[in-house]
């Protein structure tokens, strides 16, 4: 089998080093894309044998186009690669995975991408990173959308054009959508793939993030929301509605009467009603039930942001979380 490697990472440290270091000797090419790191993430990955892109931080900068960039070069070095495993600097592959990956893809032609279990790595030290790990927690079988760490097929990826490198966010799933609609299917495996080191400590940290989720489910709701698709549709009409229309009424309606605020309180019942109906038990439910609730409101100012870049048609920034 021929697997090409593409890392994309900014400042990652001894993540990075352990990202490589789980790579093994499985991989034909491994190609790390930096943006602007100034942690010497740069030498260290040269000195671990990876080939380095350096990209041009005078135009926008989107994890899209960090690994288009980094595909490119990959398959100039590469031209036999069938297979790209992308990776986030953060995480470390778990030993077998792309063995697995690729033999999968051998068997199942019609596949276009495959993941696997990824897992946060230390779940247990903040509530963010136990947020996270639930996140990842997804079943196995043929899915919508990968994440940012999966195994593609080259011809694949490049018959859709590979990512779209103006999305700032969610360009994973936005990818799947065109490959799903010309015909490839996407699988996630109940196998091990990667263990994530999201090192979230900050409340920030987690708005941020969220905010970006907001505006990837307004962006990929305005690209691929017509029938039959309807992607993040309703993703982001939950989000409008509990982070910005609903708030909006009952402080409009307050200055009428200031009793309405009590109105309030169906945010608390929605979390009671999401942890009561939950898979999970104990604290790990209400955690997830209280920050699912808390998070449409940066999902909401997310959205907020995407409609007003495109009324004043401009470009969306960067939405870093951290």
């Amino acid at each position: 089998m021929s697997i090409g490697v593409v890392v994309i990472g900014r400042n990652e440290g001894e993540r990075l080093r352990r990202c490589l270091q789980s790579l093994g000797g499985i991989a034909s090419q491994v190609v790390y894309v930096d943006s602007a790191s100034t942690d010497g993430s740069v030498e260290a990955a040269r000195a671990m044998g990876a080939e380095v892109v350096a990209l041009d931080m005078r135009m926008p900068f989107t994890a899209a186009r960090a690994r288009n960039d980094g595909y490119e070069r990959l398959r100039a070095l590469a031209t036999d690669a069938r297979y790209v495993q992308f990776v986030d600097g953060d995480c470390e592959l778990v030993a077998g995975w792309m063995e697995k990956a690729a033999r999968f893809l051998d068997e199942h032609p019609g596949v276009a991408a495959v993941c696997g279990r990824l897992r946060e790595k230390y779940p247990e030290r903040t509530v963010y990173n136990m947020l996270c790990d639930i996140e990842w927690d997804r079943p196995a079988g043929e899915a919508k959308a990968c994440g940012g760490n999966s195994m593609m097929r080259a011809g694949a990826f490049e018959s859709v054009g590979g990512f779209r490198a103006d999305v700032i966010a969610g360009e994973e799933p936005e990818l799947c959508v065109r490959l799903r609609a010309a015909g490839w299917r996407i699988w996630r495996l109940g196998e091990e793939m990667a263990l994530h080191d999201a090192a979230m400590t900050r409340f920030g940290e987690w708005w941020r993030r969220s905010r970006r989720n907001g505006h990837a489910f307004a962006e990929g709701a305005w690209l691929h929301g017509a029938p039959p698709e309807r992607h993040y549709v309703s993703e982001a009409r939950r989000a409008l509605a509990w982070g910005v229309v609903l708030p909006v009424l009952v402080l409009a309606s307050a200055l009428l009467d200031p009793r309405c605020l009590a109105l309030f309180a169906i945010y608390p019942l929605q979390v009671i009603r999401i942890a009561l109906r939950s898979e999970l038990t104990g604290k790990k439910a209400w955690w997830r039930a209280g920050f699912l609730v808390l998070g449409r409101f940066p999902e909401g100012l997310g959205q907020l942001s995407f409609a007003l870049n495109r009324i004043r048609r401009r470009r969306s920034a960067r939405i870093d979380c951290k």
